[in-house]
């Protein structure tokens, strides 16, 4: 049915849920598994006050450092399901393109993705990633709740 999965997650609690039921699914299935995080770029006015604040290289180190937490936690539930994965750190501006793209290049034929459920205005103003990835992607996605 699926032989490779790409799961987006964000390192969170809701991102967990929708890595363990992609990494479930591929066991199931003997499908490859690319998880990949997506993170976006600093611009702007916040960009030249952590330069003039000199505090890029700690925001850096940072964010290498979470990022390095959430691949070992994927590694680790990974570890514990028997499956082998990769994990891809990408840095762009629109998420959702990035995790289509990743998912085409990747040759994948399945997404899985948590979505936080937001509704009326308050998805408005936050916007959705998943709702962007569901919209656009040609690819089947199974959202997590």
């Amino acid at each position: 049915m699926y032989s490779h999965i790409l799961i987006a997650t964000d390192g969170t609690e809701l991102g967990e849920r929708g890595l363990d039921q992609g990494l479930k699914l591929a066991k199931a299935l003997g499908a490859n598994v690319t998880v990949l995080t997506v993170v976006e770029p600093i611009t702007g006015l916040a960009m030249e006050a952590l330069v003039q604040g000199e505090a890029f290289d700690t925001y850096e180190t940072r964010l290498n450092d979470a990022l390095a937490e959430i691949e070992n936690a994927v590694q680790a539930k990974a570890s514990e399901v028997g499956l082998p994965v990769e994990f891809l750190r990408e840095t762009d501006g629109a998420p959702a393109a990035a995790i289509i793209r990743t998912a085409e290049t990747k040759g994948c034929d399945l997404i899985v993705m948590s979505t936080h459920g937001r509704e009326g205005i308050e998805r408005l103003v936050s916007g959705s990633q998943t709702a962007r990835v569901v919209a656009h992607s040609t690819l089947p996605v199974l959202v997590v709740h």
